[in-house]
């Protein structure tokens, strides 16, 4: 059984669209197929607003990995591109956050589906607005677009 899932990619240190790709290849290559890729779109740094800018892409992915096993490759491919955990919403080489997991809604300790930030992040929406708008979200039943709609985040995110 293959799931649809959505992934947000982002980066601010080094080569930023290098880091992208790298990350798109072993996703590519470790947690299944990838159906669509976003553009890419600079943002200001959210959380923290004292380092570089970063650079996000959506992906959408076909896995038969269940979200826990997906979680895992996708920690193993930022630790293996860099990924040094140091401080929470510091800069980073790689992030890759498991936005949407088919319609499941999952809450443990180590997991939460859907991302619990997506609504009050507009460098997460816009991206995934552009691959699945129409996708609902399975807690706020509510379209990908009309969340981006409504986001009171008013940080700047610029399509490249």
């Amino acid at each position: 059984m293959t799931h649809d899932i959505f992934l947000l990619l982002g980066t601010n240190l080094g080569d930023r669209a290098g880091h992208l790709a790298a990350a798109r290849a072993a996703l590519a290559a470790r947690a299944g197929h990838l159906v669509n890729t976003s553009a890419l779109y600079e943002t200001a740094a959210w959380g923290r607003a004292d380092q570089p800018g970063f650079l996000n892409q959506a992906l959408a992915l076909s896995s038969s990995l269940n979200a826990h096993a997906l979680l895992e490759v996708m920690l193993d491919i930022e630790k293996s591109l860099g990924r040094e955990r140091r401080e929470h919403w510091g800069p980073r080489v790689i992030d890759i956050d498991l936005l949407l997991y088919s319609d499941q809604i999952i809450d443990t300790p180590t997991l939460q589906v859907p991302h619990p930030r997506i609504p009050l992040r507009r460098f997460a929406l816009m991206p995934l607005a552009e691959i699945a708008g129409d996708v609902i979200h399975p807690v706020l039943h509510k379209k990908i677009s009309e969340l981006l709609a409504e986001c009171p985040d008013q940080l700047a995110v610029k399509k490249l």
